[in-house]
């Protein structure tokens, strides 16, 4: 399997996770509340994640400090995820919800990708990148409607 082909299927199934962890985490929040709900989703994922690391003694965690300061955030944007899916869902629904959260990160991710923000290799935005945004929110707006 090329390098592409595999990180396209590895992508996908981290949508496919994103479209199942959504109606758990606004169910959660439904019974709980948005921040509580954030909190579990973020210690289960710790506790999932520190099986493996047990196993590998701790793998390279004991470098944490080595990470730019501003990659920390990653958590915290993490919340703002889940909080905003939590609180969304029940109001607008699932579809309606996923749909503008992937146009977002879409766009999020192609300006990222033009400047070669966060150490990333520059990939410039041209007229098919652009294109595909657009119909992305064409989609966007046919799901919402």
């Amino acid at each position: 399997m090329t390098t592409l082909l595999l990180a396209l299927v590895i992508a996908f199934v981290g949508g496919l996770a994103i479209a199942v962890q959504s109606p758990l985490a606004s169910m959660m929040s439904e019974r709980i509340g948005s921040l509580e709900s954030a909190f579990v989703v973020h210690l289960g994922g710790a506790l999932i994640a520190s099986v493996p690391l047990l196993v590998m003694g701790g793998g390279q965690l004991s470098k944490w400090r080595e990470v730019p300061p501003y990659a920390l955030l990653a958590g915290g944007l993490g919340l703002i995820l889940i909080a905003a899916i939590s609180y969304s869902i029940p109001r607008i629904g699932l579809a309606n919800t996923v749909a503008p959260l992937i146009a977002a990160q879409l766009i999020a991710g192609a300006v990222i990708d033009h400047f070669g923000w966060f150490g990333l290799e520059v990939r410039l935005l041209n007229l098919e990148r652009g294109l595909g945004i657009g119909l992305l929110f064409f989609g966007v707006w046919l799901v919402t409607k």
